[in-house]
């Protein structure tokens, strides 16, 4: 009974869309959604993070390959992989369409500012020690700690105090405010 549960499972999707990433692959999943949001179909998600190196890569062609086999049709690949030689591994043996999402955009860039992008693995999560990035956690760190008068201590800090009836959204929209201007 388990069999057929798993063969009709399958037979629900159209085909699998992969997102295959030397980073988190959050980056290409997002963008990857957001351009399938425009056909009316449900794909299977499988998100390959973490793809650095020529034996991952290999190990994503034949999970490409394998899926493609077993549904009978060519998945679609979303790539936001910068490293050159772990993309053409992908790029030359995946039996499937596969969209460099970097290359799409990165190259065509590069012509036009007339300049060579640092082209740097996981260059999103530099974020995190960016002195804007630590300025909006401390803004969210201390609205948090004086929501709901928990704390009365250093008042002068804030750039604003709502004063508001339980419930009206007070907490959000500092929340949101200190994030935007931080």
């Amino acid at each position: 009974m388990g069999a057929i549960v798993g063969v009709a499972h399958h037979t629900m999707h159209t085909r699998t869309v992969f997102f295959v990433s030397d980073g988190t692959g959050i980056t290409a999943e997002t963008f990857g959604n957001a351009i399938l949001a425009q056909f009316e179909f449900k794909p299977r998600h499988v998100r390959l993070p973490f793809v650095e190196t020529v034996d991952k890569a290999h190990q994503v062609v034949r999970q490409v390959n394998h899926t493609a086999e077993i549904e009978g049709r060519r998945p679609v690949v979303f790539t936001t992989l910068v490293n050159v030689e772990v993309l053409q591994i992908i790029e030359e043996g995946c039996k499937a369409m596969v969209l460099d999402m970097f290359g799409t955009f990165v190259r065509p860039l590069e012509i036009e500012l007339g300049m060579k992008s640092s082209h740097r693995v996981g260059r999103f999560s530099d974020v995190s020690k960016s002195r804007a990035y630590h300025d909006r956690i401390e803004a969210i760190n201390f609205s948090l700690a004086h929501d709901d008068g928990q704390s009365n201590r250093d008042p002068e800090q804030a750039d604003v105090i709502l004063v508001g009836v339980s419930r009206s959204g007070k907490t959000p929209t500092s929340l949101y405010w200190r994030c935007s201007t931080a």
